[in-house]
């Protein structure tokens, strides 16, 4: 658990936090997510196409808050709690929340996260996406498949009556039985009218909080965070960036999820935009 309270993923709760209501949204209130994380999934489409070494991270900023502000929405993560930029670009070492940089070059061999949320007609979208940049060692592009991979495993655990710990347990499984291992100090979290809502999704099993039963009309942000080497990770200077404390890659995959009554909804899903 690290010191701050609101990272735009959401840090691992406290032990002793009280739990708040979980929102159930309304179809209305469905549609309107839908068209949130539409804007997302189209802006992670568009930078995936257009990344390539010798662009900076700033590049990628500037492209995702020009883009989201066409579609009609706003960027959710400019502003919120401080954070400065409308992406969170990620490169290497560095887990969660780096700040995009006009002098931070992408270079070929890297693995740069790109997180990013829209804020349309008073719902967010939120999702997460890992990128080879060039050529990346076997061990890089084997740590983002296994990564995207442990994603998906979650996913597929997604229903009505099924419980947020089988989630976890699939994911955990996959990332471990594969030699790598889960960053515990962050979680996936619900997501609508707020960037951050109840309840936490956690990665990792866990009896410290409530096993949350999943309901029809749930929106959750489920993001797994894969480190190569330990679990463990400390914050920069700048209060945001996360890095892995053994300096090892990290990779991140996320998509806000709808909990339907036979399955699951993928809200970000880059395929249909």
């Amino acid at each position: 658990m690290n010191i701050f309270s609101n990272l735009v993923a959401q840090p691992a709760p406290s032990r002793t936090r009280q739990r708040r209501t979980i929102e159930i949204k309304s179809r209305r209130e469905i549609e309107i997510m839908r068209q949130s994380a539409k804007i997302v999934a189209t802006v992670l489409k568009e930078i995936s196409e257009l990344v390539q070494p010798g662009m900076t991270t700033a590049d990628l900023d500037a492209h995702a808050e020009k883009r989201i502000r066409e579609m009609g929405a706003v960027p959710s993560f400019k502003g919120y709690s401080g954070f400065p930029a409308s992406i969170c670009a990620s490169i290497n070492n560095e887990v969660v929340h780096g700040i995009p940089n006009p002098k931070k070059v992408i270079k070929n061999g890297d693995v740069l996260k790109v997180d990013t949320g829209a804020f349309f007609q008073g719902f967010h979208g939120d999702s997460c996406i890992t990128l080879a940049i060039g050529q990346v060692s076997e061990a890089a592009a084997k740590l983002i498949q296994v990564a995207e991979e442990s994603l998906y495993k979650g996913i597929e655990q997604v229903k009505a009556g099924a419980y947020l710990l089988d989630l976890a347990g699939a994911i955990q499984d996959h990332v471990e039985s594969n030699g790598f291992s889960i960053v515990e100090d962050f979680t996936g979290h619900g997501v609508g009218r707020n960037l951050h809502e109840e309840p936490s999704v956690f990665n990792f099993r866990t009896h410290d909080l409530p096993n949350v039963k999943l309901r029809e009309g749930m929106t959750l942000a489920i993001e797994p965070i894969v480190n190569q080497g330990s679990r463990h990770t400390r914050i920069l200077s700048d209060r945001w960036t996360a890095v892995t404390v053994d300096n090892k890659l990290s990779a991140q995959f996320e998509h806000t999820v709808l909990v339907t009554a036979d399955g699951y909804e993928i809200l970000t899903d880059r395929t249909k935009v």
